[in-house]
């Protein structure tokens, strides 16, 4: 019988990687970004996709890292990969060729239509705070046949009406500037409060299921537009003790992301 663990000893990352790692189920190629979209991915291929091929963005194909990395050009993301490639052939021949099923990324700031924002928090010439910037993550949302993000913070001013700098443009945002991506962009959105969805080109993010103990109003109120809600909002089971337990002491027993 599988049991679930009381929610105060789960943490936010550990919450965030369990469900994030459940919406990888069926797909089988994913495009990882570092953090949380590795911790979940790790998880899913020990429970819901074992058969799940990463891609990291330094070329590494088919990664088996014995252990985490720590960034995007760690060289544990080569020992077991099955292939690893140049930038070129990676964004040419991978994602341009839609072999992508899942781009998995994180964002400090998302809008309506699943447009992200990994520059600058604030003024551009003058920001409060300064960020990695899109890494492959243009590539990644242009070319993945769709996009899962996770979100650390679900507040108005990560997830916001109008986005301090677009990074990453989704399939709406692009079309009307005159470029037709391949895919349909993101899909999927985990935070902290619940799972927020949408199904392609044209749709705004609604949301869909809430945590345990969290309220759709609560959820509206964090968000910085009129959210749309699903007709039938779902609660997200809680994450078991056989997930948690494969996250601590198998995905990352260092804590190399789990806080």
């Amino acid at each position: 019988m599988t049991t679930t663990t009381e929610p105060d000893a789960v943490t936010p990352s550990e919450l965030l990687s369990v469900v994030a790692s459940r919406e990888l189920a069926s797909r089988r190629t994913v495009f990882a970004g570092i953090g949380l979209p590795t911790l979940a991915t790790e998880l899913a291929r020990l429970t819901v996709a074992p058969q799940i091929e990463v891609v990291y963005e330094s070329g590494v194909c088919g990664a088996h890292p014995s252990h985490l990395p720590e960034t995007i050009a760690d060289a544990v993301l080569i020992s077991g990969a099955e292939a690893v490639l140049s930038m070129p052939a990676l964004f040419g021949c991978v994602l341009q060729g839609g072999h992508i099923d899942v781009g998995f990324l994180g964002a400090a700031q998302i809008d309506r239509w699943g447009s992200l924002n990994t520059s600058v928090i604030g003024d551009w010439e003058s920001p409060r705070v300064r960020l990695p910037g899109s890494g492959g993550g243009i590539e990644v949302m242009a070319n993945s046949r769709e996009v899962f993000v996770v979100m650390r913070r679900h507040d108005p001013r990560s997830f916001t009406g109008s986005l301090d700098f677009c990074t990453t443009p989704g399939p709406d945002r692009a079309l009307s500037e005159g470029i037709r991506p391949l895919g349909v962009g993101v899909t999927r959105v985990i935070t902290e409060l619940g799972i927020l969805a949408r199904g392609g080109i044209g749709e705004e993010l609604r949301l869909i299921a809430v945590h345990p103990g969290v309220t759709v109003e609560q959820v509206r109120e964090a968000t910085g537009w009129d959210l749309k809600v699903s007709d039938e909002v779902g609660t997200v089971p809680p994450p078991t003790a056989a997930e948690l337990r494969l996250l601590r002491e198998d995905v990352d027993p260092g804590r190399v992301y789990l806080r």
